[in-house]
């Protein structure tokens, strides 16, 4: 039997769908293209026929006679969109689009979220069966905006007459979002009624085109909508994640109470039984989505859990099975679920991941659907986040560093305008011209690397040419991952047989710069080789400062952490409270020499917690740390917020942004403890009798009660910020598969130079045959069957065990961490079966800054 492999499994799922994107126009959301990027779907679908491929949230009226691939002068007949959300929440970009392409007659809806998640999910108005109603309300909604628009077609006409003859620049514009969707036909590029019909019946005299005709004779538009669940990132052919926008990743997957962190991660495990169905819509989609996978790569799965909210979607995942699924052609896999807040400290600490490194560094495209997602009504407070924003993987590789302004003219213009015809090539709408290209290439090198280039930036495909470069490099250093990526540069110079000649003797980052530049020296090896430039590049950026330095720094400043750990309290505090104290002076020194700013001093103070609440047993209220060694941790950020409130952007300080800004531009410093010793005593209350009719007094005792006031409610803020430190710290002891050793068992990496991550520790102790305490298995359809029938008869089925099957599919619900990749790869190898195959996913790739900004960023519930 084949081997699973994510890439072919997805591929295949879009080849199932050919007759319905041949001919078409196709429409992806900004989750799917950021799943059809990884995937490499875009030659393929070209392959299929498809006309064009367009943004959905995007959408422009000159994509009507856009066409790539066809060779007939038809209009376009059809338009296929596919979205990774909610048809609730699409509805209003789908609408859009229907009323821009007046001459389809055919329009194919493929969503990821299956017709089961859309009755199930709590903010959903369609209902069980949501497909065919929203077919049904999507037609109602296209109707009447048509006539809507056929009555106001002459007036349009009319207004636009006169505006084109008082204003020449005059263009189109689309309505916004919160505007109705009447107006999407005011403008003349919609005005296009009779000329829309007319090719209407032209079309339908094809025999091919199955037309119906509305009430009043003229020609309808068929809907259909369908399920396409295969919208994933599959990093490699066995590592995947959800799409960072799809409506999947974006739900919450803890509502908002005292054992919550954030709703981006399961709320805290205390392995205790949920009370009643009140299931997050994350764990509910999350299960979905899991089940429609299996199906899809004809998984039979044994269903594990570790963790509350794995356990949630376990069971629901075993409520949706039956015997029906049980098919012979089927291979049997084990799924094990794992909640992210069982081990909050590898994502949060920055390991030697080439990988890591990469996603860390590099700029990402911005979020495109900011108000897509749908409002959950289960949040009661206002302020706290109803779905979850996280950043696109869709990293951004810009190749204007290639250039150098220290190269010879003649070299210089060879590679300028080998950028400006890779610019045409990949970025055609923003390059019109020749002339052109060179301005763009001395604009994109004159940018910093850390801008947020718009003129032309890469993304990672998962293969290219047919090679894995993300899979060999996930199991990767940092070190190793570059040295392996110039093996790469080095191979393709002696197959395209150009000379190499480096003067001198370089380090590692500076050979990467120049055989990437002896890879271009012309169009055709730049774009025949570009997936290991862009891999180059990447790892220059990665690897150059200020990002080297300041990895660097972290990773010097975790190990101090780690080390004073497993000493004392005072020891750990005494780091902690210097991190911060450093974090103040850091901020008038330069970037680039590696200081940490007071954003990563928090990071690292909420490892220092983690990390003590491992080796100081402690309860949830609580601090591992003695009172007066939490009094100056928490003196120490006050002070630091005061000193420069411009830098403290947090979700805990929200409400006092403004005060802090105005308290610091006063130009005077703000009170400090021995300040209010100097304030005025009862003692002499007589003495500053008479001037208390003084006005100037009185402002400065205003200012100094607005200061004192401000430094209390800042204190407030603190206090809060600590008690939340607390919940991280509590996490082993509340949980009983943390708290009765798998931690820390000597054998997984007592020492803290070599400390390795849950998962790893997991599949070791699995792989091993021994007990995992708190690990659940929820029976299959078959298991149940013998339990309720069978089993009375003595034909029970014995309980298998997750290490005993051949495919072991491995779910981190809230998100999964590239050097837990790596050690979970490290894992398998070590033991002595070569016949696992191991996948791994979760809910999204998460960095450290990913964590900063689930834990105390904006998605957080502090």
């Amino acid at each position: 039997m084949a081997s699973v492999d994510l890439i072919r499994s997805c591929l295949d799922s879009i080849r199932q769908i050919s007759d319905q994107v041949a001919e078409a126009i196709l429409y992806l959301d900004a989750g799917c293209l950021e799943a059809f990027q990884f995937v490499g779907a875009f030659p393929l679908l070209l392959e299929l026929g498809v006309r064009a491929v367009c943004s959905l949230e995007n959408m422009s009226p000159p994509e009507i006679i856009v066409d790539w691939n066809s060779t007939s002068m038809d209009p376009a007949r059809k338009i296929v969109i596919i979205t990774s959300h909610l048809l609730s929440d699409a509805h209003r970009y789908i609408l859009r689009c229907l009323a821009t392409h007046r001459m389809v007659l055919q329009c194919t809806i493929f969503t990821s979220i299956s017709e089961i998640s859309h009755s199930a999910y709590v903010d959903s108005p369609l209902g069980p069966d949501a497909f065919r109603e929203y077919e049904s309300l999507l037609l109602q909604d296209y109707e009447e905006l048509v006539k809507k628009t056929g009555k106001k077609g002459l007036h349009s006409h009319q207004q636009n007459e006169i505006r084109q003859s008082t204003k020449s620049d005059h263009q189109e514009k689309l309505v916004s979002d919160d505007d109705s969707f009447s107006q999407l036909a005011s403008t003349e590029g919609y005005d296009t009624k009779f000329e829309a019909s007319t090719a209407r019946r032209h079309i339908c005299d094809d025999d091919s085109i199955n037309c119906t005709e509305a009430e009043d004779g003229s020609t309808r538009l068929r809907v259909t909508v369908d399920h396409f669940p295969m919208v994933l990132c599959p990093i490699s052919p066995r590592v995947f994640v959800l799409p960072s926008e799809g409506t999947v990743a974006e739900a919450c997957l803890s509502n908002d109470h005292e054992d919550s962190l954030s709703p981006g991660l399961p709320s805290i495990c205390t392995g205790l039984p949920s009370d009643g169905e009140d299931f997050p819509p994350g764990a509910t989609l999350s299960a979905h989505f899991l089940y429609h996978l299996a199906a899809k790569m004809d998984l039979k799965l044994e269903i594990f859990s570790l963790g509350d909210t794995s356990k949630m979607i376990g069971k629901i995942l075993t409520d949706m099975s039956s015997l029906y699924d049980v098919g012979r052609t089927k291979r049997s896999a084990g799924l094990l679920l794992i909640d992210r807040t069982l081990d909050l400290l590898t994502p949060c600490c920055h390991g030697d991941s080439f990988f890591d490194r990469m996603f860390a560094s590099l700029p990402r495209r911005g979020r495109t659907s900011a108000s897509f997602p749908a409002k959950s009504s289960q949040s009661s407070n206002r302020l706290a986040p109803t779905y979850v924003q996280r950043v696109p993987l869709d990293i951004k590789i810009p190749f204007g560093t290639i250039f150098s302004k220290d190269e010879p003219a003649m070299s210089s213009t060879q590679l300028s305008e080998s950028f400006g015809a890779f610019a045409a090539g990949w970025n055609s709408g923003e390059v019109g011209f020749e002339a052109d290209l060179v301005d763009v290439a001395d604009k994109v090198h004159a940018n910093n690397v850390d801008h947020e280039f718009s003129s032309l930036c890469g993304s990672f495909l998962s293969t290219y040419t047919g090679v894995n470069y993300l899979e060999a490099l996930l199991d990767r250093g940092a070190k190793d991952g570059a040295i392996l990526i110039k093996k790469w540069l080095l191979e393709a110079l002696q197959h395209d047989k150009i000379p190499l000649n480096l003067k001198g003797h370089l380090n590692l980052i500076s050979e990467l710069h120049a055989l990437v530049k002896k890879l271009a020296p012309n169009q055709m090896s730049l774009i025949q080789n570009r997936g290991i430039i862009q891999l180059a590049l990447a790892a220059e950026i990665a690897l150059s400062e200020p990002h080297g330095s300041r990895w660097d720094a972290f990773v010097s400043a975790e190990r101090i952490l780690t080390v004073s750990s497993v000493d004392t309290t005072q020891s750990l505090s005494s780091q902690i409270r210097d991190l911060i104290n450093t974090s103040i002076l850091s901020r008038s020194m330069e970037a680039s020499q590696g200081v940490l700013s007071f954003h990563d001093a928090l990071l690292l103070s909420m490892i220092g917690y983690i990390l003590a609440g491992e080796h100081f047993p402690t309860s949830v209220s609580s601090s591992p740390f003695s009172w007066e060694e939490e009094h100056s941790l928490k003196e120490a950020i006050v002070d630091a917020i005061l000193e420069k409130p411009s830098s403290a952007k947090f979700r805990f300080l929200h409400g006092l942004e403004n005060e802090l800004e105005a308290t610091s531009k006063k130009g005077e410093p703000v009170m400090q403890e021995d300040t209010l010793v100097e304030s005025p005593k009862i003692d002499d209350f007589d003495d500053q009798w008479g001037s208390w009719d003084d006005e100037d007094t009185d402002n400065q005792h205003e200012q100094a009660y607005g200061d004192m006031q401000l430094k209390l409610e800042l204190r407030d803020r603190v206090d809060q910020l600590f008690k939340f430190f607390h919940k991280l710290a509590s996490l082993k002891w509340r949980n009983p598969t943390l708290k009765e050793g798998l931690v820390a068992s000597n054998r997984y990496g007592g020492d803290p130079y070599t400390r390795k991550s849950l998962l790893y520790k997991l599949l070791v102790t699995i792989l091993a045959k021994y007990d995992v305490p708190g690990l659940e298995y929820h029976s299959s359809a078959v298991g149940r069957f013998f339990k309720s029938g069978f089993g009375r008869f003595g034909l029970g089925q014995a309980k298998p065990s997750f290490g005993d099957q051949n495919v072991l599919l491995i779910f981190v619900v809230g998100g999964i961490n590239s050097l837990e990749v790596r050690e979970a790869m490290e894992a398998v190898s070590e033991n002595s079966r070569p016949e696992i195959e191991l996948i791994l996913g979760g809910t999204t790739l998460l960095t450290p800054d990913d964590m900063f900004d689930l834990l105390l960023g904006s998605s957080s519930y502090i």
